[in-house]
């Protein structure tokens, strides 16, 4: 058995991963818990809540709006097939500029960085909730998306620096997965909940609230804190690859209304290809690259990377087509649909208590390779669902089930990613795998979800997405099981 090491600790939510470079190796198990006896002031537990109730109100907008988006699309004259863009629009630019004010933040201050996000999310949140038409909603959740790539690495940045390496540290980083955690489940039902009793603008609404609270607090409670070297800021890097997924998203959404033959369909295909190409080319020459090529030969970084990549893109299909289904077929309410998926985030926060101890019997590469297996074989029972009220029991059990691989194919990506990497290279790989997260949740719905929202029958649509996606990730988890398998020099056994 391979046991994995590493000198990330990587906190883990159904939505969110995040990793510390900076925190102590892991021998025997993936995942250590921090001393119950270790104490924060005051002061500690005063920043350490501003930092995470930022990162929970990042983790709830990625859910509150799930079972909302039929009521939305209805009240505010949006397709079925335009309504992904609602997520779209926000893990789009969030994925794509996360590297790029991360570096920001370390040049010209985290805390400037981070309470600039927090204002934006803010008016944002607020320009979402009085949305008059779907231009003005698309743009409020772009600019949450923008906000969020600032909030989310200036806070674990300013955690990790206010909190010294050690018991204190673990803690804190402990607290913070958590919570993240809990905000992606809290959201999924707090959505239903909200949409049923205020309408869908109560969601929005309430993050307006949640950056009215932690924007306050922050200034007098954070300290300031930047990098001492002063890495250099690799803009053509940021614009090539945000403007090439851009571009590529445009014309895959835009083929699944019109066709591949539409001119502006090749032309911004065309176009995100050559932009990713060119991506390639400058983080060659980069002295400071948002991402290191010679970092993904490395075949744990490559394979873990595709196993990230996969297990995001994929699930977060299943929740935007099982969200259609519930309501648009079997009639379920926001509320009623709400509650299948809060059942998703329990079973979820159960898997992340024993994953660590999975991982630390098998090994980050087995577990992963085993629970994208588990993942898409439990997706595949989904293609059984039809039109009869019995089919809200399979959903609940199915969706619920896969999550839980879900949440173990989380965890142990990261921890193959980050496995044997030298200790000044671990910063590279740490992005990364945040990296993957952002960009697997902005590319699953435009490649599949739209077949559900375009086809002449929901249904029928519905079980193309679910057997395409059940075939996608049983391939990855072949694929890395054969990538990994191949055994070096230096692969500690047990």
């Amino acid at each position: 058995m391979a046991i994995d090491t590493t000198e990330s600790t990587t906190e883990t939510t159904t939505g969110t991963t995040t990793a510390s470079a900076h925190t102590p190796p892991v021998q025997d198990s993936p995942n250590p818990q921090p001393p119950l006896g270790t104490r924060l002031s005051t002061r500690d537990k005063l920043v350490l809540f501003v930092l995470c109730a930022a990162q929970f109100m990042v983790a709830l907008d990625f859910s509150v709006l799930n079972v909302a988006l039929p009521v939305l699309g209805k009240d505010l004259g949006m397709s079925p097939s335009a309504l992904q863009w609602a997520v779209t629009a926000f893990a789009l630019p969030s994925g794509g500029f996360l590297l790029l004010f991360g570096r920001i933040g370390d040049l010209y201050g985290r805390r400037k960085l981070f309470l600039a996000g927090l204002a934006l999310f803010g008016t944002a949140s607020l320009l979402a909730t009085f949305a008059w038409d779907p231009a003005s909603f698309l743009a409020g959740r772009a600019l949450q998306g923008l906000a969020a790539a600032t909030i989310v690495p200036t806070a674990m940045s300013l955690l990790t620096t206010t909190f010294p390496e050690g018991p204190a540290r673990d803690r804190a980083l402990g607290i913070a997965g958590t919570l993240l955690s809990l905000g992606f489940t809290v959201g999924m039902v707090a959505g239903g909940v909200l949409t049923d009793v205020l309408g869908w603008r109560s969601t929005m609404g309430l993050l307006t609230v949640f950056a009215l609270i932690v924007l306050p607090l922050a200034p007098g409670l954070l300290p300031e804190s930047r990098t001492p070297d002063r890495p250099r800021l690799d803009i053509p890097g940021a614009v090539t690859v945000t403007g090439g997924l851009l571009a590529l998203i445009y014309a895959l959404s835009t083929a699944a209304d019109r066709g591949f033959g539409g001119a502006d369909v090749i032309a911004t295909l065309v176009t995100g290809v050559l932009l990713l190409a060119a991506f390639g080319y400058v983080e060659s020459r980069a002295h400071s690259p948002l991402v290191s090529l010679p970092m993904l030969r490395r075949r744990t970084v490559a394979w873990g990377n595709l196993g990230g990549l996969v297990t995001f893109s994929m699930m977060s299909t299943v929740v935007f087509v099982m969200t259609l289904y519930l309501q648009e077929t079997l009639g379920l309410s926001a509320f009623e649909t709400g509650l299948i998926f809060g059942f998703q985030g329990a079973v979820s926060a159960l898997a992340g208590m024993y994953a660590p101890k999975v991982i630390g019997r098998f090994g980050a590469r087995r577990t992963l390779v085993g629970s994208l297996a588990g993942q898409g074989l439990f997706v595949a029972t989904l293609v059984l669902l039809n039109t009869h009220t019995w089919s809200v029991w399979l959903a609940t059990a199915a969706v619920g089930l896969a999550s839980m691989c879900h949440l173990g194919a989380i965890i142990s990506y990261g921890l193959t990613v980050t496995s044997g990497v030298p200790n000044e290279e671990q910063g590279l790989a740490t992005g990364l795998v945040t990296s993957t997260q952002q960009v697997g949740l902005t590319i699953g719905i435009p490649l599949l979800g739209v077949l559900a929202t375009t086809s002449d029958d929901l249904m029928t649509g519905v079980r193309t997405v679910l057997a395409l996606d059940t075939a996608i990730v049983l391939a990855a988890a072949v694929l890395i099981a054969v990538g990994l398998g191949r055994r070096r020099s230096g692969t500690v056994e047990a």
